[in-house]
């Protein structure tokens, strides 16, 4: 396999470009990560909702031993009224397998740190702080040339730099995020005593009001609206805002709303859809993850949609002799059938709730594209 290429450049650190180094590493390929956050945003987010086929990835890059000790592990999510009546507990799918449980809910930072610590542990050369400015391409690879300075030759590039990617827009492909007309409220919290699942309320002043626990003492909550412009919402009002639209929901809800004093620790994001149709490379640089497509989380899919990404990737890299265009396409047509999906229906699920259809048919949608993700990717 001398023809094969040896040196690749991956472009973000988050669970996407951590998941490639860490897999590429494995089959012995040098690999150098660059993050342009100089933390490796360590500390960004509030909680994240793992299911199966997330939960698969990991195992396969051997980090699931601690992602199940440092998160909460649970098979069914409640649905309850605004005023906490629960009218309904459905056992989840186990989307990656019967060995695996079906949904874990963690600390987003823990699970970053867990997978630094697995980059760090591969051999992987990082680089943090940094971005690469020009990608120079020809038939044998790309030399890459980085903001701090130097240039380095590479036989792939892999753009892992999120939603906004500037690499997507440096190789000429000009899709771009599109608001959904949804806006999420997230915070971490303290667990209640008794919440050991999902619990999801629809209505009340908030499309949805749900928490996921993220371990034994903690959990994560958000609220779903309507977006609105940001400007309008100054930052030191995110706690009050978040408070004011979680009051009117019972159950667990006043025990969390106490605890939301801080605006700092409230986050509010639109939600956005991308889909890159056609391929998702140009020449040697190809896009993974968030850099490819984006789904609202009413399917909880997005980290999950990403780790298989770079599972898919690697597994066909490194069983190549060599890489070409007929490999990266063969991988866009692999991932857009298994992606597609998930993203409309994700985005159909928060259109049914923008436009107050209420006899959508939400339950059989989600249940027909989990049952597609018991699959191998």
């Amino acid at each position: 396999m001398s023809s094969t290429p040896r040196r690749v450049l991956v472009a973000g650190g988050g669970a996407a470009g951590n998941a490639a180094t860490i897999l590429l590493r494995r089959a012995g390929i040098d690999v150098d990560l660059v993050e342009a956050k100089d933390d490796w945003n360590a500390t960004a987010g509030s909680g994240i909702t793992l299911q199966g086929n997330a939960l698969r990835v990991l195992r396969e890059l051997g980090v699931w031993e601690e992602v199940k000790a440092s998160g909460f592990p649970f098979g069914s999510v409640g649905i309850t009224a605004p005023d906490g009546t629960v009218l309904h507990v459905q056992r989840d799918l186990r989307t990656g397998g019967d060995d695996l449980p079906a949904t874990v809910g963690m600390q987003r930072p823990l699970l970053q740190q867990i997978l630094i610590d697995a980059v760090r542990a591969s051999g992987a050369t990082v680089r943090l702080g940094t971005t690469a400015t020009v990608l120079d391409q020809d038939a044998t690879g790309v030399s890459v040339r980085f903001g701090e300075g130097g240039e380095h030759r590479y036989d792939l590039v892999i753009a892992a730099d999120g939603l906004g990617s500037a690499t997507r827009a440096q190789i000429g492909i000009t899709d771009k995020p599109e608001p959904t007309g949804m806006a999420i409220w997230r915070v971490a919290a303290p667990r209640p005593v008794g919440v050991e699942h999902t619990d999801l309320a629809y209505g009340g002043p908030a499309f949805i009001a749900g928490y996921c626990p993220t371990s034994t003492t903690t959990l994560y909550a958000y609220v779903v609206e309507k977006n609105r412009d940001r400007s309008s919402i100054p930052t030191e009002s995110y706690a009050q805002e978040m408070v004011r639209l979680a009051s009117a929901y019972g159950g667990a809800w006043p025990e969390i709303t106490a605890t939301i004093t801080d605006p700092s620790k409230v986050n509010y994001t639109w939600f956005d859809r991308l889909l890159v149709e056609g391929s998702w490379h140009r020449g040697r640089v190809v896009l993974v993850g968030d850099a490819a497509h984006c789904c609202p989380p009413t399917m909880a899919q997005g980290a999950a949609l990403s780790l298989e990404d770079s599972w898919v990737l690697a597994q066909m890299l490194t069983a190549a002799d060599t890489w070409d265009e007929e490999l990266l396409q063969a991988y866009y047509e692999r991932r857009i059938a298994r992606v597609r999906p998930v993203v409309e229906a994700s985005v159909q699920i928060g259109r049914w709730q923008l436009d107050g259809v209420r006899d959508a048919d939400v339950p059989g949608l989600m249940a027909r594209t989990m049952t597609m993700l018991r699959e191998l990717p």
